[in-house]
């Protein structure tokens, strides 16, 4: 069955079938997305991108063959308008970062519900790259800790924790939404807020987006 006109056509690339079939029902549920194949390999997604030409790839990092890294930047180089949405489980020590500056759209945990992976396809499809938030904080850690060593970065006094309010915070989510996804208490997340903000010396959540702009913490392009 083709795609309806207007519709936006998904290929989903996963070596387990049972992952493959949750990922076709969530893009179910999404309006104006239609699912057209599947693949279970790297090798057997670059051919059906090529006879499919789907508007978007749902890719697996991990499988058999070339993998889905190879296959992403083969796909990218091969369809360049090819939307990619690298699915990850949480240990892959692939960087997301790398597979961005590669040119994949988006890329999600392998546990995202159905909500994450209609935004997901949402904001791909608006031409911006999605990465959920989860893996976002992931990123942010490993790349501070790295440089930890810095001393005039005032990064280096934040807790992993106070991190990961700094980085959902300049993301423009509210203190309810922070204190949905982190499991704790809106009162607390405003505690840990001003705390951030006394440790940076800022005074607000704008000042703080561009103390975070400033050091790294977030890249400019995300916040204009």
């Amino acid at each position: 069955m083709g795609v309806k006109p207007g519709h936006k056509s998904v290929l989903v690339v996963d070596d387990h079938d049972l992952v493959r079939l949750g990922i076709c029902r969530m893009l179910a549920e999404v309006p104006g997305i239609h699912v057209i194949g599947e693949a279970a390999s790297g090798e057997e997604a670059i051919d059906k991108v090529r006879e499919l030409s789907p508007d978007i790839v749902f890719m697996d990092l991990r499988m058999p063959g070339i993998g889905g890294i190879e296959a992403t930047h083969r796909i990218l180089s091969r369809y360049p308008a090819t939307k990619v949405i690298v699915v990850s489980a949480f240990n892959d020590d692939v960087y997301p970062a790398t597979l961005l500056k590669a040119g994949a759209s988006g890329y999600i945990a392998k546990n995202a519900g159905c909500e994450e992976v209609k935004t997901a396809v949402r904001t791909v499809l608006s031409g911006r790259a999605y990465v959920s938030p989860e893996l976002a904080q992931m990123m942010v850690l490993q790349g501070v800790q790295k440089g930890r060593g810095d001393d005039n970065s005032p990064l280096a006094g934040l807790s992993q924790r106070e991190l990961q309010i700094a980085v959902l915070i300049t993301s423009g989510r509210r203190a309810k939404d922070v204190a949905e996804t982190l499991s704790i208490s809106p009162k607390t997340i405003n505690t840990y807020k001003y705390r951030i903000y006394e440790k940076l010396g800022v005074s607000n959540d704008v000042e703080l987006t561009l103390a975070a702009v400033k050091y790294g913490l977030v890249d400019p392009s995300e916040v204009i």
